[in-house]
């Protein structure tokens, strides 16, 4: 197998098994099964998978209150994330964070964020550290269209600029921030020009093709590694389905929602891979095989973990 088809159908296997992770968790959320809350990735796959495959284990990331694809691309387990999502002792929070808060310091995930724009100020503050270290670390903070109005992504993105923190700031334009579209909130919606203001490289591109995600996030870690300061990528996609779990969705309109199915990141990538002769269909039924597996042993484990003692209330906390 060539290097270069290995790596295509790497990073098609984690688009799928990030798919087929948010579908598992909306059908047991749908039975009542998952508490909380639950905001779906899919559609806008190509990002995480992109991005993090230009990254190192001792990289760093920090992730949104849409985050289990980040988690996913940056190598997180399933079983300790379908764990948390149930509210189970085994999760990686020990059932207390559930969707929103995930976090594998270990893995350099720096956390997901209920917080919206949460992120930024962290990704400042790693990107501070990694520069005291001097060992070409990075950290790509990943963030919605909706938190580029708030002042924490003008703080991080100065203070970022000033300093030539090795951070790259990737904005995952889904167009809508909760129920309302960019155009109505924003006065320049084309958020890669805001870049300018702090004399950084700013990029839009098409989030929904993960070669071209993967190019453009290569060269900006690449920059960040040596010394060369952040970059701003907006990369423009969709999200299937409503903000929440539970949202009607009645604010979007149908002709555009049809348009972008026809842009599905995974059937893109599946379909340029059988049609130059790269893969056989055999080989992707294969992966999705594998990781249809991995899913259903990630929902035992969950099932099967138990709950939180009432005395870990008072565990992980600060008085």
């Amino acid at each position: 197998m060539s290097d270069s088809k290995k790596f295509l159908l790497a990073m098609y296997e984690t688009m799928y098994k990030i798919r087929k992770f948010e579908e598992t968790v909306i059908k047991y959320y749908s039975m009542g099964q998952i508490p909380g809350f639950v905001h779906s990735y899919i559609g806008e796959e190509a990002i995480a998978t992109g991005a993090c495959a230009t990254l190192c284990k001792d990289d760093y990331i920090t992730s949104t209150h849409r985050g289990h694809g980040h988690l996913i691309a940056k190598g997180g387990d399933v079983k300790l994330m379908m764990a948390e999502l149930f509210a189970k002792k085994t999760g990686y929070c020990k059932g207390k964070g559930g969707s929103m808060h995930i976090c594998d310091l270990s893995l350099g995930i720096m956390g997901s964020n209920g917080i919206v724009g949460g992120g930024f100020p962290i990704a400042a503050g790693v990107g501070v550290a990694l520069k005291m270290k001097g060992a070409g670390q990075v950290c790509v903070c990943f963030f919605g269209d909706g938190s580029t109005n708030r002042g924490t992504f003008h703080e991080s993105i100065n203070m970022a600029s000033v300093f030539k923190l090795p951070v790259i700031y990737i904005c995952e334009n889904n167009f809508y921030g909760l129920s309302s579209n960019t155009k109505e909130t924003m006065n320049i919606p084309d958020i890669a020009l805001r870049a300018s203001s702090y004399g950084i490289p700013g990029i839009r591109v098409d989030g929904n093709d993960v070669v071209v995600m993967y190019n453009t996030a290569k060269a900006a870690v690449e920059l960040a590694r040596s010394g060369g300061g952040p970059t701003l990528i907006e990369a423009t996609t969709w999200r299937r389905r409503g903000h929440w779990e539970g949202d009607p969705d009645n604010y979007r309109n149908p002709i555009e929602c049809q348009l972008w199915l026809t842009k599905d990141p995974i059937d893109r990538l599946e379909n340029t891979m059988i049609s130059e002769g790269i893969v056989a269909k055999s080989e992707i039924e294969k992966i999705q095989k594998e990781v249809s597996e991995e899913l259903n042993a990630a929902i035992d484990f969950a099932k099967q973990s138990p709950g939180p003692d009432p005395q870990d209330l008072y565990t992980d906390v600060y008085a």
